[in-house]
Formats: C-alpha cells, structure tokens, sequence
C-alpha cells in the first residue's frame, strides 16, 4: 500500500512538471505584458521615437535611399516597422513591438533560468527581469532595443541547447546574424558566448561548430559594419565613459533603490559561490556571469579611446542579472529548507514571489514616472502644440540647429502653412532625417526680407561653447544675423526645445521701408 502511494505520488510529480514550467514562464511575461502596455500612448514621442515614426512611414525605396546616408545600422528595424506601421500609423503601434519584444525576452530569461537551473529559478528570473525600470522603460521605446534583448537572449538559449543537444548551430548563427542586423553592437554577444565555453571547457569540436555559426553572423554583419562606419559621426555625441557609468549602469540593472539593489547583489554573490562545475557542463554562472559582465565590459573599454558606449547599447546584457539572482536565492532557500521545521517547497517558491513583488512595489515609482513624457530628453508633442497655439499662417520660421526640424517632421499639425526659411531640400528628396538647408548667402538674402522670424532651437545653441557639428557657416549665419538686424521679442520653453519670436531692430525696419 505505501508503495502504490509512493508511485501515485511520484506519478502526479512527474505530470505536474510540464504544467509548472509552462506557469514559470507563462507568469512573469503576463506581468511584463501589463506593464508594457500600461499608459503606453503617452502623448508624445521624443526625437528618437519619431526618426523611426517618420523613417518608418516612407517608401522602400526612400527608406534605402536614407540609409545610404544617415542610419544604416537600425536599416532592418526601419524596414520591420514600415511592415507596421503601414495598416494603421500611431504612437501605440510604434511602440508595440518593444512591447511584444520585451514580453517575449521575459518569457526566454524564464525558459533559460528552467534549463539551467530549475523552474523555480526560471519563474523568480522572469518576474525579476519583468519589474526592473529599465526593461520597463524599453518596452515603451519606439526603438529596436527591446527587439535586440529579445534576440539576444533567443540566442543564448539556442546556444545552450546546441551546447547540451549537439544541434541547432545553424538556428544559432541565424537568430545571432538577424540580432546583430537589428543592431550591431549585439555582435559582443559573441564574445560573451566565447566566454561561456571557455568557461565550460568545451572540447575542440564544439569550439569549431559554434566558430562556423559565429563567423557565418559576422559574414553577415560586415557590409553593415563597412556602411555604418562611414556615417560614425551620428554618434559624435556620446561622451568617454568613467566611474559614474559604471555605477550608472549597474543600478540600472540591479535596482534604482538600495532596498532593491542590495539584496540583489547580495543573492548575486551566492550565486557565484562556487559557480562553475566540472568540464563541459554548461551552469547557469558559466552562461550568465559572461552575458552580464562582457559585452559591457568590452564597450566601455573601448570607449575610453573611442566613445560608443551608451547603456541602451548593452540592454541585451540584462538577462544575466536576474538569472544570477534567481539562482543566488534558490541556493539560500535550498540552504534554508535543510533546517528543522522548514517550509514546503511551494511556500519557498511563493515566497519568492512575495519578494519581487516587494521589489516591484519600491520601484513602481519609477515605472509610473517614466510614463510621463517629460522624462524624455524632449516632448515634439508639446512642441507641435506651442507651435501651433502660436505660429500664424505664412510666418518665418527658423531652426537652429537643423536637427530641430524634426518637431516639425514629427507632428506636422502645428507648422502648417508656415515657411522654413533655411530649407533647401525636404527630408525624403534629400535622403535625410531632417532635409538640407541653404548656403549662408542665400539665407541671409532670405532673412534679409523678414520682418519677423520664430526661431525653434534646442537650449544649447546659445550657449558660448556650442559649435555645430555640421552646416557650421550655415549655422553661424543664423545666429550672427539674428544677433545683428533682430530683437527677441517673446520666449516659450517647452522640454528639450524653445520657441523665440524675434522681430527687426526699429532702425533696419525703418531704413528698409524709406
């Protein structure tokens, strides 16, 4: 009798294991879900957000026409989301594949916290990476980051497989190569898959299939590269990293607040106790310990002689702090429940459900304010809208820097019948994001007839240490004329963009009318 028990028992075990593996993953994508489409129209997209819009909303062949000079590495992603926003254009449909993205990496850190450890640690992974701001914040990006993790993290459960299976190289090296063509700073991945067989000492054999998948990507990648390379000067702006990076970065990944980011370094540390088993098992540290730490690593390191690095270049490298965590506290509770008196494993596993959601409780500011768009470095919305309540039909308009334009081109509604003064070719004629604007005698000759002009800039031009980065006579030409024939006569300041009416000194308005 108690051993027809016993089998019943081990029976009802074995049938409840697909169940609770599909729940460990199933769960923590739901609350992602939630949270990526909680306020995700929230009434204004930032100038990133709106080059895709804009971008996006293009022929096939202006979109190619454009990557030729401008943006190449986020060609496949315009592409994507031409597909998307063709039926029904909007700010919720730009936004909703980073939504899916987001859900669907979830749902992966979930599967490769099963694998690799258990479904307990895949269920509190998942959930972990579901609540962190910063995969919160990309899920609601008009941009191909989210896209990238999803990617990222696909590979590297493809790669576990092949590496516990023998098969699937070539599944491998095809989600690597459409990762990296999504963007091409997913191409250090590999160096932290590398990692990851060092690592587990694989034998000869495996380092040569994953080479032919690996090198078959970056065959791939190369003509991007070449073609990206040439336009490096879009990331002129990114600044040397240093210690403030560093930290930056890590409280973004681990947690904003102490009270979140502690703990998790904490259950980080237990984790790598002992990390790494013996040759050719592939463990969960010898997989997340490189995704975390190297492609960071490596970006940072080359930025201190050329600077590329921004955290959103690295997002994909996420994935590996909550499988780390995951595995941290499914080592304490394992610990724990060898004490008397120690609760059931359920309990444990709810538990740790309880505590992320604490966390998600402390953090949930964030999330809520970084629905507001005014957390974005700009709000177009808010400028189209100024515009718009101020801008009269056939008034001048001026923008400085050229890039400016791009709250027109965003939300045309607020410049309507309206002239830009400085502009020579439109944005999709030239191939541009922003179009081409005249020579400096010509659009002085053209501000020489005005009365009055408005003049849309971002709040760094009138600074003493601004100089444009291109069109530099062009823009000299704006600021030195309206200096010498202009008053300001009326200022509104809108995030990340002002708008000022000037009007003609008295005495150049009267000389002109005599």
């Amino acid at each position: 009798m108690k051993r027809s028990d016993a089998g019943r028992q081990e029976a009802a075990a074995v049938s409840a294991e697909p169940v609770t593996r599909v729940v460990a993953v199933v769960l923590p994508m739901v609350v992602m879900l939630a949270l990526g489409l909680w306020r995700l129209d929230r009434g204004g997209m930032w100038r990133d957000e709106a080059a895709t819009y804009q971008v996006a909303r293009r022929s096939v062949p202006q979109i190619w026409h454009l990557l030729h000079h401008v943006d190449a590495v986020h060609g496949l992603y315009y592409l994507f989301m031409h597909l998307v926003l063709f039926p029904a254009p909007g700010e919720v449909a730009l936004r909703l594949p980073s939504v899916v993205g987001a859900t669907a990496t979830t749902g992966l850190v979930a599967a490769l916290g099963i694998r690799l450890g258990n479904p307990r640690v895949g269920l509190w992974a998942g959930l972990l990476y579901a609540v962190t701001p910063l995969a919160g914040h990309f899920a609601q990006e008009g941009r191909s980051y989210a896209l990238v993790e999803a990617g990222a993290t696909a590979a590297t459960l493809l790669l576990v497989r092949a590496l516990r299976g023998g098969r699937g190289w070539w599944v491998y090296g095809v989600t690597v190569a459409v990762t990296c063509l999504l963007h091409e700073f997913a191409v250090l991945l590999l160096l932290a898959h590398g990692a990851t067989l060092a690592l587990t000492r694989m034998p000869w054999r495996v380092w040569w299939r994953w080479g032919v998948a690996a090198g078959a990507a970056v065959l791939v990648l190369a003509p991007l590269a070449l073609v990206s390379r040439r336009q490096s000067a879009q990331v002129a702006w990114l600044a040397v990293p240093n210690r403030e990076s560093v930290d930056d970065l890590a409280h973004a990944f681990l947690g904003q607040a102490q009270l979140v980011f502690v703990p998790y370094l904490f259950l980080i540390a237990l984790a790598l106790w002992r990390p790494f088993a013996r040759r050719g098992e592939v463990t969960l540290a010898a997989v997340a310990v490189p995704l975390l730490l190297v492609p960071p690593t490596v970006l940072i390191a080359v930025s201190r002689f050329r600077p590329l690095y921004d955290e959103r270049y690295v997002l994909y490298a996420l994935a590996g702090a909550p499988l780390l965590a995951a595995a941290g506290a499914d080592r304490l509770t394992r610990r724990v429940s060898r004490l008397p008196g120690a609760a059931a494993p359920r309990l444990v596993t709810l538990a740790g459900v309880l505590a992320v959601s604490l966390a998600l409780t402390v953090q949930f500011p964030l999330l809520r304010e970084d629905r507001d768009p005014d957390r974005r470095p700009d709000n177009l919305a808010a400028v189209s809208a100024a515009a718009g309540r101020e801008l009269r039909p056939g008034d001048a308009v001026l923008y400085m820097p050229s890039l400016a334009r791009r709250s027109a081109v965003a939300y045309p509604a607020g410049f309507r019948a309206v002239r830009d003064v400085a502009l020579k070719t439109s944005a999709i004629a030239s191939g541009t994001l922003y179009g081409t604007e005249v020579g400096p005698r010509e659009l002085r000759s053209r501000l020489d007839r005005l009365d009055r002009v408005w003049l849309i800039c971002e709040p760094f031009v009138f600074r003493r240490n601004w100089h444009p980065d291109t069109s530099v006579a062009t823009e000299e030409t704006k600021r030195a004329v309206l200096a010498e024939d202009f008053t300001l006569r009326e200022r509104i300041v809108r995030r990340g963009v002002t708008l000022r009416l000037y009007v003609r000194h008295r005495q150049n308005l009267s000389a002109r009318h005599r």
